[in-house]
């Protein structure tokens, strides 16, 4: 009698919980359309959703979200313990929703079932959105006894941010601390590596990362204005930047190469926090050296409350050639 007592009194406890946590105004329109007044929830995503997206998630089955009524349903201890720790619908939008393409809306409280179908799909199941870093491939989330939300694909990935007061997030076995974009504005006097001229184009390498921008045909003053991007790990040393000319039949020969020191950007950012507080100001600089590729002094700049870098690069080990860079630094909950 005492045991059910406890249970019934534990069980009374989470729902209080649970409750408590809709209330928080983030909480109080759907995570998915923002309609008013969510009743559902998906316990191993985190986030509270209306009747209408309900329907749309029980359709892509349990193992992608597993839908339960807020006051109908009977939720477990960890099930409860899952959907506070995401911290509700705003910080797990900031994961599912942090790059939405242009061209892709999405859905309002009176969209159509195919809208909300096409957004929800790609925003879970598809993981269009999240942040590259995040991007986890697997075949199938490996269920375990009653769909265990430790082993589901959606705890996999909101288990790299339970450490929500640090500024270190992890992705896999690897510790992040932001993201980083790179523009690859323009090539000058480039190397010839063909007859008359090169195909050039940029690979990018940081720790385990390598990103490539796309091949430009017969020229040695090629313009890409391409942007890359790379997660940056906490141990993140050198940027290391390669010029290659593309060959059809034969290996691609080098045309020149190049190491960025992120730690002036990067130092500069983290100790300015949120740049959307400040207006338009220098923070740091890279200074050119003799033992760095830079052509002149390269500052780093709030600029419109993002932190930018613009740098021009004398690639090394090759008779002739200089690149146009712009960086940006992107913490990871931005």
């Amino acid at each position: 009698m005492n045991n059910r007592h406890l249970d019934l009194g534990k069980t009374a406890s989470g729902k209080r919980r649970l409750k408590d946590q809709l209330l928080l105004r983030d909480n109080r329109i759907c995570a998915d359309c923002s309609a008013p007044d969510p009743k559902w929830a998906s316990a191993n995503i985190g986030v509270f959703i209306c009747l209408k997206c309900c329907g749309v998630h029980r359709s892509l089955g349990s193992h992608v979200s597993k839908v339960l009524s807020v006051t109908l349903d009977d939720w477990s201890d960890d099930e409860i313990d899952a959907m506070i720790e995401v911290g509700g619908n705003s910080s797990a939008n900031k994961i599912y929703e942090a790059y939405i393409p242009e061209g892709f809306s999405k859905p309002g409280p009176d969209s159509s079932h195919e809208d909300r179908l096409k957004f929800i799909k790609s925003k879970y199941e598809l993981q269009a959105f999240l942040k590259p870093s995040l991007r986890i491939s697997s075949q199938s989330s490996e269920k375990g006894e009653k769909g265990s939300l430790k082993t589901s694909l959606s705890r996999k990935i909101l288990n790299s941010f339970k450490s929500s007061n640090s500024s270190r997030k992890s992705a896999g076995m690897v510790e992040f601390i932001g993201m980083l974009k790179v523009k690859v504005v323009k090539g000058t006097n480039l190397a010839i590596r063909d007859m008359l001229s090169s195909d050039p184009y940029v690979v990018l390498n940081l720790g385990k990362q390598t990103v490539q921008s796309n091949v430009i045909k017969s020229n040695l003053n090629p313009v890409w204005n391409q942007e890359l991007m790379l997660s940056v790990p906490q141990d993140y040393g050198t940027l290391k930047l390669q010029v290659y000319d593309h060959d059809t039949f034969s290996a691609d020969d080098i045309m020149g190469e190049a190491e960025i020191d992120l730690q002036p950007m990067i130092t500069s950012a983290m100790a300015f926090g949120d740049a959307g507080m400040f207006g338009d100001m220098q923070i740091g600089k890279w200074l050119k050296s003799h033992d760095n590729a830079l052509i002149e002094d390269s500052s780093v700049n709030i600029e419109d409350g993002k932190v930018k870098q613009a740098m021009s690069l004398r690639l090394q080990n090759v008779e002739s050639g200089d690149l146009d860079l712009e960086l940006e630094w992107m913490p990871l909950d931005q």
